[in-house]
């Protein structure tokens, strides 16, 4: 308890000295940059914002306020990092949980290290430290690799050295960008999986990726139901002709018939007239509720 007390002790000292502008410390070789590098130290919470670069945006607020609890009655456990921006002013690196909890209960100081990182170091540093938690969804680490491709320039090889991910890995959350941005809300929002994204993005058209999304929600479709639907769009798809090439008959039709059936129904017509209707189902389930269908209309 005694080593407690003096490392709390060593900390208020710290802030102290980080809020004196004629002992300010802006690089690592100016004097007692050694006693904030790598110290933790009681911060002024008014005197840190928020991080703007961090990846996650939604916080849930019954698990901040379970936080808020830990905190009030034991204190925050594991510091929270943040780089120095000026005279007892700083930006958060990583912990911003930890950061709203304590706003919460009226804190008026949480402890931190302090990190001497520019803009690029920050950015790099929240964004890798966020991909490493477990609680982003596919979609916010999908994000944060593309911000480490387009800000900081690295390579799908340099984020696999820098994240301790393969590089296949990486590239799977890469491609979950390419889905409909009403399917990327459905990810966040946990409706559906990344094993469902990653089926739905075999299918480039946004409507058809759609269409499966609806289908995977209304009929509590598993990823290996809608890997199989997937599949029978991409086999419809290579059988149904150019699209100037149908007859207009058929194009006003085959909306009707889709919704009908609840699928992406599958046309080919020859040059005589005659042709082939497609009805693609991705399981028993699924054929028995086409075959019902049909028994009804008779």
């Amino acid at each position: 308890m005694a080593k407690a007390v003096k490392k709390q002790a060593l900390g208020r000292g710290l802030s102290a000295l980080l809020k004196d502008p004629e002992k300010d410390i802006n690089s690592a070789s100016d004097k007692n940059a050694d006693k904030v590098v790598g110290n933790i130290i009681d911060l002024d919470i008014d005197a840190i914002e928020v991080n703007p670069f961090q990846p996650r945006t939604t916080f849930n607020e019954e698990a901040l306020r379970e936080l808020s609890s830990s905190i009030k009655e034991l204190g925050v456990i594991q510091p929270i990092t943040v780089r120095k921006t000026g005279v007892n002013k700083f930006q958060l690196i990583s912990g911003e949980r930890r950061f709203r909890a304590s706003k919460l209960i009226g804190a008026e100081t949480i402890p931190a290290y302090v990190r001497l990182a520019n803009d690029q170091e920050s950015l790099e540093m929240a964004l890798v430290e966020n991909i490493q938690r477990q609680d982003l969804d596919p979609i916010e680490v999908a994000l944060s690799y593309q911000r480490l491709i387009d800000e900081i320039n690295l390579t799908q090889e340099q984020m696999s050295e820098r994240v301790g991910k393969k590089r296949s890995t990486i590239a799977n959350y890469l491609r979950l960008l390419k889905l409909d941005p009403i399917i990327q809300t459905g990810m966040k929002d946990g409706f559906i999986s990344m094993g469902h994204g990653r089926a739905i993005i075999n299918i480039t058209d946004l409507s058809d990726q759609l269409d499966i999304y609806e289908q995977i929600l209304t009929k509590k479709l598993s990823v290996r139901d809608t890997e199989k639907l997937v599949q029978n769009y991409k086999n419809t798809q290579s059988v149904t002709p150019v699209a100037n090439t149908t007859p207009k008959y058929i194009k006003k039709s085959v909306k009707d018939f889709s919704d009908f059936f609840g699928a992406k129904i599958g046309i080919n017509v020859g040059k005589s007239g005659s042709g082939k209707i497609t009805i693609p189902f991705s399981s028993e389930e699924d054929f028995n509720r086409i075959k019902k269908l049909l028994e009804r209309e008779k």
